[in-house]
């Protein structure tokens, strides 16, 4: 039976804390408000948890309610988190990735990392997760997503499985969800992906040629490196086989036209059977027009010298 009754709290004017019992009391104020507060233990810690105004919540209104918070008590619920999440407008996978992308983006310097990063998760995860909220997402929901590509496209597979344990987690960070991304049990319900075979099979010299026209038509990253700056001691690191330390700062008097074939190849080292390499003036020239003749005068004027022995340039005393 409650301390309290509807005559005595439409009366009380002094401002204090009146207990009706069980942790339920009305706190009236300097101000004249009158409000009910429910004082309950929740893990060990007090909390004052407001029931409503004195004006909108009856007597008997704020003993059911206090009663209700006991019994979620009870049974382990916290009802402050509880109303907490009722505030809280959980976003769906959809919206929650396309969030992520917004925030993260600006971040990636790669352009083309940017597309695909949202790109494969409409791909794949979208048709299964995208309408789902994602405090719903759990383990069993992400292995159907990977496992239809997890042995076909392993690398891709491995990018999705980041990607959704990265949007899972931000939502977990922003309070949508309960706890972090579950991806450290996804290994043990998948099978194990097949090894690489390693290298890349090399292409067949004699289709390098038609290769790099293909190529420089493209408008993909390859194809601006290959129009890039300085063009023509690119192919000549590609007709040679040679390595960038040496072929960078070789300049055109070095460069041995005469063993070139007619489509633009020729055979191993032989655009750099010269041997040597030029001083640093040279190397920023490229140009095998009008400019090879002053590259010529320069090296001479240097007189490069090329020691097989020691496999090293010098310029002469």
């Amino acid at each position: 039976m409650g301390k309290l009754t509807a005559l005595k709290v439409k009366s009380l004017s002094e401002p204090g804390s009146y207990s009706d019992g069980d942790g339920l009391m009305l706190v009236v104020r300097p101000s004249g408000s009158k409000n009910w507060i429910m004082r309950i233990t929740i893990a060990g810690k007090r909390r004052d948890i407001g029931l409503g105004s004195y004006k909108t919540t009856t007597l008997a209104d704020a003993r059911e309610a206090a009663d209700e918070m006991r019994r979620k008590v009870a049974r382990g619920i916290d009802p402050l988190a509880e109303r907490r999440a009722e505030r809280i407008v959980i976003p769906t996978f959809q919206e929650a990735a396309k969030a992520v992308h917004e925030e993260h983006k600006a971040a990636w310097k790669n352009g083309k990392h940017q597309d695909q990063w949202l790109t494969t998760l409409k791909t794949y995860a979208f048709p299964a997760l995208g309408k789902k909220l994602v405090s719903e997402i759990e383990g069993p929901a992400i292995r159907d997503v990977l496992a239809s590509i997890w042995i076909a496209k392993p690398e891709t597979a491995r990018r999705v499985r980041q990607r959704i344990g990265a949007v899972l987690d931000w939502s977990y960070a922003k309070g949508f969800r309960a706890t972090e991304a579950p991806m450290r049990s996804l290994s043990k319900g998948l099978p194990r992906q097949p090894k690489k075979d390693g290298h890349f099979e090399a292409m067949p010299y004699p289709d390098v040629p038609a290769f790099i026209i293909k190529l420089r038509e493209r408008s993909s990253m390859g194809a601006v490196g290959a129009r890039s700056a300085d063009p023509h001691r690119r192919q000549v690191r590609r007709n040679s086989l040679g390595r960038l330390g040496r072929a960078r700062p070789r300049c055109w008097p070095l460069v041995d036209p005469s063993s070139a074939h007619e489509n633009g190849s020729s055979s191993h080292g032989a655009a750099l059977g010269r041997g040597g390499r030029c001083f640093p003036s040279c190397r920023k020239a490229s140009d095998p027009g009008d400019g090879s003749r002053l590259l010529r005068a320069e090296c001479e004027a240097a007189d490069v010298r090329h020691d097989p022995a020691q496999d090293t340039e010098r310029l002469r005393p």
